[in-house]
């Protein structure tokens, strides 16, 4: 068969045409088997093949992203513009008691235990604090700790809340004498003036404690009311602050004048009232359970540190029968 043939060259033409077809076929098959991204998955419903994924509610699913913007981020200044603590500060004139803590100061140079009890009402028990760690009376163990390391010194709470002064003189033989104190810290004065009772008959009170405490052989330091709104708003208040420093000038006991030094925090240093009392306008808070603490742990130290002469200590002066606890 000549090539030249028309038949045999439209044959030809046939057969060459097929080949392509079916080569191009195949390639595009080949093309789609390497190009898997291209492979469409069958819709899997969750009737099919249920997806254990945490259940999200629909306003989750429909919040878009809020993208981070750059000026929105907290700027350095800003996470260092912290306030600075309150200092924790009174004139010597309110805290320094007039005369000296002399049984505290034996206990202390003899390196023997030193006990303080501290009585009073909620003030004392620590109403208003976070913790009972951040009363007064705790707090003021850490600070004659620090100051005195190597003498084992006690401070014992015995505040009630709501009690009044002659409430207290009723726990005197159970929870003051019985633990023969030679430190005892009288708060007193509060809850009188929040219920308006008279003054003159507190007066009498006062005294017959003081001299009970005394007659049990230990030192007596009293503590006035706190300076407080709700204090301030009874018209006794500043009557009864004046009936405990004249009770302890005459019995001749240490006084920490609390209500003083809580108004130098208010009309001369500015402290607001949020500083330094709970939001019930009548209890201290930490800071100032703290502060109390630090300033009259200075002022025990001091009193009982304070170089006296030899008359103050003489045995005549300072019964060692009545020391002997």
């Amino acid at each position: 068969m000549s090539p030249n043939n028309p038949l045999t060259t439209a044959r030809l033409l046939r057969a060459t045409a097929a080949t392509t077809a079916v080569f191009v076929t195949f390639a595009a098959a080949h093309a789609q088997m390497l190009e898997p991204a291209r492979i469409v998955a069958p819709l899997v419903t969750p009737a099919a093949a249920p997806l254990h994924l945490p259940t999200a509610t629909p306003a989750v699913l429909a919040a878009p992203a809020r993208p981070v913007v750059p000026s929105a981020l907290p700027q350095p200044t800003a996470l260092t513009a912290i306030p600075p603590p309150v200092a924790c500060s009174a004139p010597a004139q309110f805290t320094r008691f007039d005369r000296p803590l002399l049984r505290t100061a034996r206990r202390l140079a003899s390196g023997e235990p030193l006990t303080i009890v501290a009585i009073g009402s909620s003030s004392t028990a620590g109403a208003g604090a976070s913790s009972p760690d951040a009363s007064y009376p705790s707090r003021l163990a850490v600070e004659l700790h620090m100051r005195f390391p190597a003498e084992a010194v006690t401070v014992l709470n015995r505040g009630v809340n709501g009690e009044e002064t002659n409430n207290m003189m009723a726990r005197f033989a159970a929870d003051v004498l019985a633990a023969h104190p030679q430190l005892v810290l009288w708060q007193i004065g509060t809850n009188s003036v929040l219920r308006d009772h008279p003054l003159n008959p507190h007066a009498v009170q006062l005294l017959d404690g003081i001299e009970q405490l005394k007659a049990a052989g230990a030192d007596v330091v009293l503590i006035d009311p706190q300076f407080a709104p709700a204090v301030l708003a009874k018209s006794e208040t500043q009557g009864m602050v004046e009936q405990i420093a004249l009770a302890a000038k005459q019995e001749d006991v240490g006084l920490f004048q609390r209500f003083a030094v809580m108004r130098e925090w208010h009309d001369v240093q500015h402290l607001s009232f949020d500083t330094f009392v709970s939001p019930d306008h009548l209890h201290m808070n930490d800071w100032s359970y703290a502060c109390l603490a630090k300033l009259l742990g200075g002022a025990i130290a001091e009193a009982a540190t304070r170089p006296i002469t030899a008359a103050s200590v003489h045995p005549a002066t300072i019964s060692a029968k009545r020391d002997v606890h």
